[in-house]
């Protein structure tokens, strides 16, 4: 039967992660005890006076109108004192485009540098929409495997042996989804040097930027790299951060020419986004760290209990992650074995026995690019997160 849909999006894979949070919340709505660690989504409210702001913003006629395509102004310069601040990243409101969250920021900045069949260097594990995201401007993404052994964080000689002579972009995210890995700072100039020597771009994906734990620490690329110039894209948002997944509001920082492609390109598709969660966004982004604090003071408490709770499972083995709030454990060695009646051959027959068999929602390795491995979101409560990996336990030692 001939497809009713396009070519191009006949081949773009569904996002894994929200994929399996759906199957959570539908098998939830229907009364099944379901723990999900699929989505990466903070379980605390949005601080108060974010929603206060929003709320204030609804009565005032000035946002019932359209805003500018890049974004408010007293938003955009918001980000500037932002980037500043937590970052040493200088930078004009000019080059700033406000994007219906950090993902739509990405495909932006790929629609935005990207030509048909430039190469992009994406270490793995990887966001699953990176890859996606490469794709859908007929660009050719270019996983780069890099070593549970050394935490997952991509080396200057990994990016080399994959560099061909149409490699146009290296990704690059620290801290990590799905890994936790923070590349150490002197690493990250130094792979900023190396995309400097052979003129490639990069786009450094920041969201993750305050959620860092013990000694790890997070240096933006651009700031420890100044080789760099300006052959950097800057993307994060407030949806980590700030409890703010729903309120959908990112942003990307570039050169003054790419930001004139990228909000051109934004009038043609979204023109500017809510102006409601705009103002959300000034509120949170001019207020102070408090709430970061204390919600980054319960991810830390709580990648060490699943750290511990993993590495308690016999065939399971997990590094502690030193950033977002992700464990990534290595399942290979419940590979092969029955569970429930039912053979695992591949971490993602493993995550389907587990959701149907214990009820606990996981997302398999393969779609971040290494197979064998599981995400797990650290992003839920301590009771649900507890229980979900006591089921695990026994469902591993029932066999």
């Amino acid at each position: 039967m001939t497809s009713r849909v396009s070519h191009l999006l006949g081949g773009l894979a569904p996002s894994a992660t929200l994929a399996v949070d759906a199957k959570a919340k539908a098998l939830k709505a229907a009364g099944e005890p379901v723990i999900g660690y699929g989505a990466g989504e903070p379980d605390f409210a949005t601080p108060v006076h974010i929603v206060e702001a929003a709320a204030k913003a609804c009565y005032d006629p000035v946002n019932y109108k359209y805003t500018p395509t890049a974004g408010l102004l007293e938003l955009r310069e918001a980000i500037v004192a932002k980037s500043m601040r937590d970052s040493g990243l200088r930078t004009t409101p000019g080059q700033v485009l406000v994007t219906n969250g950090g993902k739509h920021a990405i495909i932006t900045a790929m629609m935005t540098k990207l030509d048909p069949g430039d190469e992009v260097l994406i270490p793995a594990p990887y966001w699953t929409t990176y890859p996606e995201a490469v794709y859908l401007v007929g660009g050719k993404p270019v996983p780069v495997m890099t070593s549970e052994a050394n935490g997952f964080r991509v080396t200057v000689d990994e990016l080399e042996r994959a560099r061909t002579p149409t490699t146009t972009m290296l990704v690059f995210t620290s801290p990590s989804n799905p890994s936790g890995a923070v590349v150490r700072p002197d690493d990250v100039a130094a792979i900023g040097r190396w995309a400097a020597e052979h003129d490639i771009w990069v786009l450094c994906d920041e969201i993750y930027e305050h959620l860092v734990y013990g000694d790890a620490e997070f240096v933006s690329m651009p700031v420890v790299a100044p080789e760099l110039g300006d052959r950097w894209i800057v993307v994060n948002g407030v949806a980590k951060t700030y409890a703010m997944t729903g309120w959908r509001v990112g942003w990307m920082i570039s050169a003054p020419d790419v930001m004139a492609a990228a909000v051109n390109y934004q009038s043609q598709t979204t023109s500017n986004i809510s102006n409601i969660s705009q103002r959300a966004a000034v509120a949170a982004l001019n207020g102070d760290l408090g709430a970061v604090y204390e919600m980054r003071t319960a991810f830390d408490r709580r990648r060490k209990v699943m750290t511990s709770m993993l590495n308690a499972i016999d065939g399971v083995s997990c590094a502690e992650p030193e950033g977002a709030f992700y464990c990534y454990p290595n399942v290979s060695g419940l590979l092969g074995r029955t569970f429930g009646g039912r053979v695992a051959h591949s971490s993602t027959e493993l995550a389907e026995i587990l959701l149907e068999s214990i009820k606990i929602a996981v997302v398999p390795g393969e779609a971040f690019g290494t197979p064998g491995y599981f995400r797990l979101s650290s992003a839920l409560g301590d009771a649900d997160l507890a229980e979900g990996l006591v089921r695990f336990a026994n469902f591993v030692d029932a066999g």
